[in-house]
């Protein structure tokens, strides 16, 4: 047993212990959040934590103490006595010298974890105190949604901590009790005594008060009820659970008062007795009751008792989504495309993506990581004004990946390699005679063939960036390979936090648990530690009440510097009526829109979607943290783009909820879905995708966002959905409906087709037998004009050191289907010749005339090959075989004739 002297300073030693451990980091924090130049974020956090861990901890362990030293205090004319114990407990004499000394103890570290446990709510109740009307009213209470957004949550966070608190106070106290003989087991039964049983009373009827606040609070919930046929409450619900929830809430206060009506009286049975009708009631009211109505009332006629539900839950599920600001227009789908309409649309077909995202990100590696520590980790569609056109472009920085370094010694990890460098950018469509992708900008340094040039290539903050490094050390700072040898540079940016002062060194060797950052001799004053380098945790830590998108996109700025742009969302899962999305909730905006410099690691946060009540709040809450979307430097707006996490969540959502007719909306008779395909062997659906297209009823083409809808369990195509992300008509929604008496091929019924086409298929077939591997690229559907028109890409790789190279490129409208080397070939086949701008092949975007030359011969190797073939069909007694390919040999020859002139 310890001696009485050293509990004190044992308790001191661990809560000394304690405030170190999250002294340090919280120092290096809040280090941090200055070189960010947010320090307000931090200490406003910081202060409701402290608020909230003081507040809730001392709360709690005073009670929990003043009960039990209550319960403990000596009262031997009280006391029950038995001559026997059968619980065989230790004398009173032995137990009541601890309780003296472990007590305080007990009750200061019970005290510090409920404290932890309150400051981990700081966000709970900075919405609860600068929460924002929504101006919008629940349908069955009238209570504006906010409070059930940043109200209800504290309300409840209350309940449970005064719950908790209650219980674990009654259970000590009890325990206490027995153990002080205030309480015995008797043959008879339990027996307490007097001021035992008064105490213990208290306690109950505070805890029933609690409790029947919980039961009027969960009135509330039946708004959020997940057990109705749709989301929130239901027939049932109101008219079963609300009822019982009112009348459990009077029981509980009864229950309550019964409990203080007993002090004054012997025994409890009449508690007893007042707790069994309570539990009783709860099973009935809120088990049987229901249970019984929904089977015998709603379900035997359940449209008509359900359709004032539907209706509420079709109208609040729009309007968390954002669904109803989508524009709904009827779109033909007619089989009249013509080259005329082509030419027109030029532009477009300028910018049809022909490489994918998962062969290009191969390709990339192979042709331009140059070293086995570079990485490129994604690629990016975005958009660039090159020669007075827009145009779309994939563009991926060369990113040093740390696990990959030739030697892995702590110099080389934090001191010498220390950031990327450069970027790949290239046009969607454009490719080189042998298949690869063209480029604007590569190598190291970066060589530019355009307008777009980078001044400024390093990539100190980017998605795989390590946890810190050192920079503006005496060490040398690997800048890029240079042949043989390599190219050094020291970072004159504003990134990282000063070291100053050897005791910020020893801060930081303790903060990353490192001796050898004191140690080391390369790290003066004059250097800098850069840590929270990776894009979406930089910006989590500065605002970690946004929720960001997971895919970062690069930008090149006018003057050659590289900056990220991240999406942030704001979300609550507590929106009535509202249908929930897994791991997200059931309310969402894209209210944010993050800027982080990939040199100097700035911040900024533009409010994108400023009516957003949840962002307001925020915004009062942290005030200089959000700045309007106006204050965007003019170079970064064009690069805008509408999240692609955000519309799949609202295309899923709109698959169902276009339905806004109650009937319809129950039957399911109108469901949509998004299409599938075999993605690497397993069937996934099909991603949005990003274009450049003139919608219909436009002047101009625009940067859009794309995705397609099939009716549910059916292959053919019956809408799809666009996302405008270009200046004044950013976030606009336009969903273009397919006649539903006609049919229109989707996705997967056109790969079909191209399955069942015999010189598709024979050629696939042919080029997988030659030990290649035969990738299909994205089916794309493209509207043009009043038409749809499809185009997938086909990429060949060897089995052994894959390279992926665009081989072919396969067009398709309605039952046509052409097969050529490039996408112009392919419309010439499909439309029947004409001439058509060049856009497959390589050049520099300057270079037309070039490129004219290089798609004639393109042209004369098209025609040649498709000879060869005729005539190796010809020789196979294929005439049918031998028949197409020579309508393809003409549609080719009328193609150069018209390219000729």
């Amino acid at each position: 047993m310890l001696p009485r002297y050293l509990i004190g300073p044992i308790v001191l030693g661990f809560l000394a212990l304690n405030l170190l451990g999250q002294a340090l980091p919280l120092y290096t924090d809040y280090l941090w959040f200055q070189e960010v130049k947010f320090p307000s974020v931090f200490t406003t956090i910081l202060w409701y934590k402290i608020a909230l861990g003081v507040a809730g901890g001392l709360i709690f362990a005073l009670v929990v103490y003043l009960n039990v030293r209550l319960a403990a205090r000596p009262r031997t004319d009280d006391v029950l006595t038995e001559l026997e114990d059968p619980l065989g407990l230790p004398s009173r004499l032995v137990i009541e010298p601890l309780f003296r000394r472990f007590l305080l103890p007990g009750a200061i570290i019970l005290g510090i974890l409920a404290g932890m446990q309150a400051a981990g709510q700081w966000e709970t109740v900075l919405r609860f105190l600068n929460g924002q009307p929504f101006n919008v009213q629940d349908p069955l209470f009238g209570r504006d949604i906010g409070f059930y957004v940043f109200r209800l949550p504290l309300l409840e966070t209350l309940y449970s901590w005064s719950l908790v608190t209650l219980a674990i106070s009654l259970l000590l106290a009890a325990a206490t009790y027995v153990l002080h003989r205030g309480i015995q087991i008797t043959p008879r039964g339990p027996a307490a005594a007097p001021y035992a049983r008064a105490h213990l009373l208290i306690l109950g009827a505070l805890l029933l008060i609690v409790k029947a606040g919980g039961y009027y609070l969960d009135t509330y919930h039946l708004v959020l009820s997940p057990t109705g046929i749709v989301f929130g409450a239901g027939f049932s619900d109101i008219n079963a659970n609300l009822p019982a929830l009112r009348v459990l809430a009077v029981l509980a206060l009864g229950c309550a008062a019964l409990c203080i009506w007993q002090l004054g009286r012997r025994g409890i049975r009449p508690v007893l007795i007042a707790l069994g009708v309570l539990l009783a009631a709860n099973v009935l009211g809120l088990g049987v009751l229901p249970n019984a109505m929904q089977r015998f009332r709603v379900v035997p006629n359940e449209m008509v008792a359900e359709r004032p539900y539907i209706e509420q839950n079709i109208k609040y599920t729009r309007m968390a989504y954002g669904l109803d600001r989508i524009k709904e227009e009827e779109f033909p789908a007619e089989e009249t495309l013509r080259m005329e309409d082509l030419r027109k649309n030029d532009a477009t077909i300028k910018n049809i993506r022909l490489w994918d995202h998962r062969p290009l990100l191969v390709t990339y590696a192979q042709l331009q990581e140059i070293r086995t520590y570079y990485r490129f980790v994604d690629v990016d569609n975005d958009r660039y004004m090159v020669d007075g056109q827009l145009r779309q472009v994939m563009l991926s920085p060369r990113e040093l990946s740390y696990k990959n370094l030739p030697s892995r010694i702590w110099i080389n990890e934090r001191l010498t390699y220390t950031h990327g460098y450069g970027v790949v950018l290239g046009p969607v469509n454009r490719i080189t005679p042998e298949g690869l992708p063209d480029f604007w900008i590569k190598d190291i340094p970066p060589v530019s063939s355009g307008s777009i040039k980078v001044t400024r290539p390093e990539v100190y903050y980017g998605e795989i960036s390590n946890d810190y490094v050192f920079v503006k050390t005496r060490a040398q700072e690997l800048d890029y390979p240079a042949g043989d040898k390599n190219v050094y540079t020291n970072y004159v940016g504003t990134g990282g936090v000063p070291i100053q002062s050897l005791f910020r060194k020893l801060l930081f060797a303790a903060r990353f648990g490192d001796v050898k950052i004191l140690l080391s001799n390369d790290i003066i004053g004059e250097s800098r530690v850069m840590y929270h380098r990776q894009i979406e945790e930089r910006v989590k830590k500065a605002a970690p009440f946004i929720q960001f998108d997971r895919d970062p996109y690069l930008v090149i700025r006018q003057d050659g510097s590289l900056v990220w742009i991240i999406d942030g969302y704001t979300t609550s899962n507590k929106f009535p009526y509202s249908e929930p999305v897994r791991g997200m909730g059931n309310y969402i905006r894209n209210s944010v829109k993050a800027v982080v410099d990939a040199y100097h690691g700035t911040l900024a946060f533009y409010l994108s979607e400023p009516d957003d009540p949840v962002i307001k709040t925020y915004a009062t809450a942290f005030p200089g943290l959000f700045q309007p979307l106006s204050a965007m430097p003019a170079d970064l707006k064009p690069h805008i783009r509408y999240p692609q996490g955000l519309f799949a969540i609202q295309a899923r959502m709109f698959a169902t909820y276009h339905m806004q007719d109650p009937q319809v909306f129950y039957n399911k008779e109108d469901l949509w879905s998004i299409p599938r395909r075999m993605i690497d062997g397993q069937e996934r659906e099909i991603e949005s995708y990003y274009t450049i297209m003139r919608l219909p009823g436009e002047k101009t083409e625009e940067f859009i966002l794309l995705s397609p809808f099939n009716p549910s369990k059916k292959d053919n195509m019956i809408a799809w959905m666009a996302a405008r992300s270009d200046g004044p008509h950013y976030g606009t929604l336009i969903a273009y409906n397919f006649p539903k008496q006609k049919l229109i091929y989707g996705p997967r019924q056109i790969e079909a087709r191209i399955d069942q086409d015999a010189f598709i298929s024979q050629q696939l077939s042919l080029w997988g037998q030659r030990g290649s591997q035969v990738i299909r690229g994205s089916m794309l559907a493209i509207p043009i004009e009043r038409s749809l028109l499809y185009v997938q890409p086909l990429y060949l790789a060897a089995e052994k050191g894959s390279l992926p190279e665009l081989k072919r490129v396969i067009v398709s409208m309605g039952n046509q289907i052409a097969m050529e080397e490039n996408l112009e070939v392919s419309l010439a086949q499909l439309f029947g010749g004409g001439k058509l701008q060049p856009v497959a092949r390589a050049g520099t975007p300057e270079a037309a005339g070039t490129a004219r030359d290089t798609n004639v011969i393109g042209l004369v190797d098209q025609a040649l090959q498709q000879y060869g073939r005729a005539q190796d069909q010809l020789r196979q007694g294929n005439f049918a075989g031998y028949g197409d390919e020579i309508k393809r040999l003409e549609a080719t020859l009328k193609a150069l004739r018209e390219r000729a002139r």
